[in-house]
């Protein structure tokens, strides 16, 4: 959406013509009966995708909610140490219960994107891609690929490594998913735009205006992207990437209600 529709629609909600009823975090209420969890940024953790995985089965073994649904918002390789360790995870716990829902990432897209057409100004090669291929068992070095056939090596043997089940899960990772009052994605949102309006590039990548914003929205955002010590919680967003594979601290929300608790893969 352009600049000119969003301010528009901008103008909509400060003139009351925006029909759809906005909520701010203070009001906001998870969906009836189900309590949500929401991981951060993994990065090839997997380490600490189970330590809080572990947290996550304890609360729930404790207090017996009546339905659950645990949300991944992205990013689930490269930085960390154990990049297909982590697929190899996701695609386990998929396989066993629907209610595990994988949102994508900006760099489990550019990590697509390399797979399919390689390039050497991308995220992928550029931004802890080396960690991701080494998990797989192929050597990424940037400062060694000088050539367009260098670049096309590597990518073979990425292609060779990588097994087609990730492929498929990395594939299908959706966008966006919304329960109760929350809208969950891996960035952020353009404020101004409906929710249902968003360009999913945006989903993906946005930091400014959304992290500037104290715009109210229909729904509460919860995203991670963004690196803070500890979850930031606005007006109208949560976010919670706190940035594992440098800190050891993943971090999960839990909405159960009108309230809202975090869980850590740190004591």
């Amino acid at each position: 959406m352009d600049h000119s529709r969003a301010a528009l629609w901008s103008r909509q909600i400060i003139f009351g013509l925006w029909k759809t009823p906005l909520v701010t975090l203070s009001e906001a209420r998870g969906p009836e009966g189900i309590r949500i969890y929401a991981i951060g940024d993994i990065h090839g953790c997997l380490s600490l995708l189970e330590k809080l995985l572990q947290k996550i089965d304890e609360d729930k073994a404790r207090s017996k909610p009546g339905d659950w649904r645990i949300i991944f918002l992205g990013d689930y390789v490269d930085r960390g140490p154990d990049s297909k360790g982590v697929n190899d995870h996701l695609i386990a716990l998929q396989a066993t219960d629907p209610r595990y829902i994988m949102l994508a990432g900006n760099h489990d897209v550019e990590f697509l994107a390399f797979l399919n057409k390689p390039s050497l100004d991308g995220v992928f090669v550029n931004s802890g891609g080396n960690a991701t291929a080494r998990s797989y068992g192929v050597k990424l070095n940037r400062s060694k690929l000088k050539t367009e056939g260098d670049l096309e090596q590597l990518c073979q043997k990425l292609v060779a490594a990588v097994p087609p089940s990730h492929v498929q899960f990395l594939e299908g990772l959706q966008r966006a998913v919304s329960y109760g009052d929350y809208f969950f994605c891996h960035a952020g949102v353009r404020p101004g735009v409906p929710l249902d309006r968003q360009d999913p590039e945006d989903l993906l990548w946005m930091r400014a205006p959304f992290l500037e914003s104290l715009m109210p929205l229909e729904k509460v955002v919860v995203h991670g992207h963004t690196i803070s010590t500890k979850p930031e919680e606005r007006i109208n967003r949560i976010g919670i990437d706190t940035g594992a594979y440098r800190t050891g601290r993943l971090t999960a929300l839990v909405i159960d209600g009108d309230q809202k608790t975090f869980l850590s893969s740190k004591p």
